[in-house]
């Protein structure tokens, strides 16, 4: 049976790396060969090939059918008014809400609109407000839609995976439309609404309790399971100290709610109660104990949002409840299996994220390191604190492969913080916030402030680690090859007692610790064209610098192409420092990241068209102004600038776009130039005062293709034979603008637009090659270009 669930989970992974759904034809043909294989083969290889083609099957089906529900492409961008109900949890945010709404019917139009949706309310529309919304509700709403579609990068979030995983096939935004959007009842009684409606009840609860407090997220987080009220920077020091797993409602908390509840029942049920009626001679307290403790656990987990770690733990307690109940005996093995199991069965997509791995690569290493191990049992304080040790280093060691395979780093600092962390928060702040929202007044406001202190001392001592300079080891993100060797050098060291040189397993992470970034030949340089939606982001490698132009637009408060998509694509190639970066001018589609990588990453200098007191020339280590004539030389490749004129900043009536840097880079036999967002009149300045040094093999488009840019002249001379369009998918601003795309194509130019490509690399040495990451790394779920 193990091996059959192993297999199952093979096959449900193989299909998420493929590019197409396979045809009906196919998954015939594989459920037939996995029959032939159950009644032809014996032993753990027939069932481990059967249960891969099952697994295979099993998620090409559950995928057609959530494909299936998705938006016609000609509905994108039209007005639909449809009545349903609020299906989630509302973000707030400051501009408003985003909910899932869950369409019952479709109004005026004979168009079909997907069953769930994702849905914006920006306050401010006439017809109600956002801030109304509550989960359970049904409104009558007029909105536009669009289909899934987010940024796709190398080493990046796939937000289009993760809407298909919550079956959202289509995103949008509420229309301001008078009455038109209106509710329509309070609430509409079904399991899913009773279970958001309690989960906004508890966090309203909190945060009224704690108002204004720095941690009342943290604290929600550990009630209900939804982290979105955390701060980025606070993610930052968790993340280096190793403990964001204790920030929700992990599978020790779970655990440990249902084993006391479970004791508790199980201890009144011996005593009948208090009465007569000797409960135990009709059902054995164990019984009771085990529904008892799985039936809080599912509560527990429909709050906590059906996280995979919570599902883990779920199910791993209902194998052992119902053996308890069945009188059988479950080996550990076996409830892990069959957890493993039930999570890919109900959702194939869960071992898309870091989460899958991490739950149950943690739990399989405390079975690897402690079961069947022979040793004298310990008892008392000192016993449990030993083995709780032993636990916690096992874990620590056993990871470490995989956390770098996952995130390209590990925290150096984590078994001290895990130490402080897991008590605090498991045995002292959990409860006290549990109790906190489920208690009357006073004594809720009191016990939520008393957990809230105790977070904050933690986060003290947090802060204070992460921010040693050995914290965090990096390295770039290894190949398959280097984990399974750092692997099995783990699986050495966690060996039993007696095993040769265990020691000796340290030896197999040298080559995982020690990679070193990747960098281009002499003479050769690199560009990386991030998607970081309607912005402009580019990274400029020679062989031994780099320089970032432009850091993308900020999406949110704390969300930008900055910590979205530039920090964690460094982070997994192992690069910490940039030599230098160029904000070209002060829009915020162009320096919306710049704050957030100058904390996440060292840089040396700053170069922009920004006035000296704004707070990223405030913020970098050094800051120049752009100005035509600079130049330098890296590694045999010439950088020079072209735009705006040192004047230029006396005059105060120019617009931003006017003074963008104007970059160009130049290798012995290939070239780029990037132009920011120059428009008609700086390209004829260009052309008329530099166009010897305009030529390049490759352009970024001016102004993302705007049409007050790319003009005729100025393409003839810069001559490309590839334009780059770093645009937004349905970009309010449409661009590129057709007649400009057109212009482009007339002149024999190859166009490429990161809406369509995702992050575009270049690499420039004897001819410039081009890869196109979402052609690279297609999946079935990415809509064809």
């Amino acid at each position: 049976m193990r091996c059959a669930i192993l297999g199952f989970v093979a096959g449900a992974w193989l299909l998420q790396t493929c590019a197409d759904l396979p045809g009906h034809a196919v998954l015939m043909a594989c459920m037939a060969l996995a029959l032939v294989l159950a009644v032809a083969l014996r032993g753990p290889l027939r069932a481990a090939l059967a249960g891969a083609l099952l697994g295979f099957c099993w998620a090409a089906l559950v995928a057609g059918l959530a494909l299936g529900s998705g938006l016609a492409h000609e509905d994108e961008g039209r007005d639909f008014t449809v009545v349903g109900t609020v299906d989630s949890l509302p973000n707030r945010f400051e501009q408003g809400a985003r909910f899932n709404f869950r369409v019952e019917r479709t109004e005026g139009s004979g168009r079909r609109v997907p069953p769930l949706v994702a849905l914006s309310w920006y306050d401010g529309l006439r017809g109600g407000s956002a801030a109304e919304v509550l989960p359970g509700e049904r409104w009558r709403l007029t909105v536009r839609l669009q289909r899934p579609h987010g940024n796709a990068n190398p080493y990046g979030f796939d937000y289009e995976a993760w809407l298909l995983e919550q079956c959202v096939r289509a995103t949008g935004y509420v229309r301001p439309a008078g009455e038109a959007n209106r509710r329509l009842d309070a609430f509409v009684a079904t399991p899913g609404n009773a279970v958001e409606r309690a989960r906004f009840g508890l966090r309203e609860r909190i945060l009224r309790a704690l108002p204004g407090k720095e941690y009342a997220g943290v604290i929600v987080a550990l009630v209900i399971g939804d982290q979105r009220g955390i701060d980025q920077s606070d993610w930052v020091v968790f993340n280096r100290t190793g403990i964001s797993h204790l920030i929700s409602i992990s599978g020790l908390h779970i655990t440990m709610v249902a084993g006391l509840f479970a004791l508790g029942v199980a201890t009144l049920w011996r005593r009948s109660f208090f009465t007569r009626a000797q409960l135990p001679l009709l059902l054995p307290a164990q019984k009771v104990a085990a529904v008892a403790g799985a039936g809080v656990a599912l509560l527990y987990v429909l709050l906590a949002g059906f996280g995979v770690p919570a599902q883990r733990t779920l199910y791993m307690l209902a194998v052992v409840a119902l053996a308890l109940w069945f009188g059988r005996i479950a080996s550990v093995s076996h409830v892990l299996c069959a957890a493993l199991g039930v999570v890919v069965l109900l959702d194939p997509w869960a071992m898309l994220w870091p989460g899958f791995w991490l739950s149950f690569g943690a739990v399989a290493v405390i079975l690897y390191a402690s079961v069947g191990r022979i040793g004298e049992p310990e008892s008392g304080w000192r016993g449990a604190l030993r083995a709780a040790l032993r636990t916690q280093f096992a874990v620590t060691l056993g990871l470490v492969p995989l956390t770098m395979l996952l995130f390209g780093q590990v925290s150096l600092v984590s078994p001290l913080a895990n130490a402080v962390a897991i008590p605090l928060v498991s045995f002292v702040v959990t409860p006290l916030s549990l109790a906190g929202a489920l208690l009357p007044e006073p004594l809720c406001g009191w016990l939520l402030a008393v957990a809230h202190s105790a977070i904050e001392l933690l986060a003290r001592l947090l802060s204070w680690l992460g921010a040693q300079p050995l914290a965090v080891w990096t390295a770039p993100q290894p190949p398959a090859w280097l984990f399974g060797l750092a692997l099995a050098g783990t699986l050495w060291m966690l060996a039993p007692r007696g095993w040769p040189h265990r020691w000796a397993g340290a030896c197999a992470w040298l080559p995982l610790l020690a990679q070193a970034p990747t960098h281009p030949g002499a003479g050769e340089f690199s560009v990386t064209t991030f998607d970081v939606g309607q912005g402009m982001a580019l990274l400029v490698e020679t062989q031994h610098h780099r320089l970032l132009y432009d850091t993308g637009p900020a999406y949110a408060l704390d969300a930008n192409g900055g910590n979205r998509v530039i920090a964690p694509y460094l982070r997994a190639r192992g690069i910490g420092a940039i030599d230098a970066m160029v904000i070209s001018h002060s829009d915020t589609d162009h320096s919306g990241g710049a704050l957030a990588l100058l904390q996440a990453v060292r840089v040396k200098w700053v170069a922009s068209s920004l006035s000296p007191g704004s707070a990223i020339a405030r913020a970098a280590p050094q800051h120049v102004h752009c100005a035509a004539g600079q130049r330098w030389n890296w590694d045999g490749i010439e950088f020079q600038m072209l735009q705006p004129s040192a004047a230029s900043y006396a005059d105060f009536g120019l617009k931003a776009n006017a003074r963008s840097c104007t970059l160009r880079v130049a290798g012995p036999r290939r070239s780029l130039l990037m132009a920011g967002d120059i428009e008609a009149a700086q390209e004829a300045a260009l052309v008329s005062h530099a166009a010897g040094m305009l030529a390049a093999d490759v352009l970024l488009a001016p102004h993302h293709g705007s049409g007050t840019s790319s003009t005729a002249p100025f393409l003839e001379s810069v001559h490309p034979s590839i334009g780059l369009f770093q645009v937004g998918y349905r970009n309010r601003y449409h661009h590129p603008k057709q007649q400009v795309f057109e212009r482009y194509g007339a002149m024999g130019i190859r166009r490429l637009r990161t809406d369509e490509s995702g992050a575009v690399m270049l690499a420039f040495g004897d001819q410039v090659t081009v890869r196109e990451y979402r052609r690279e790394h297609r999946r079935y779920w990415y809509d064809s270009p």
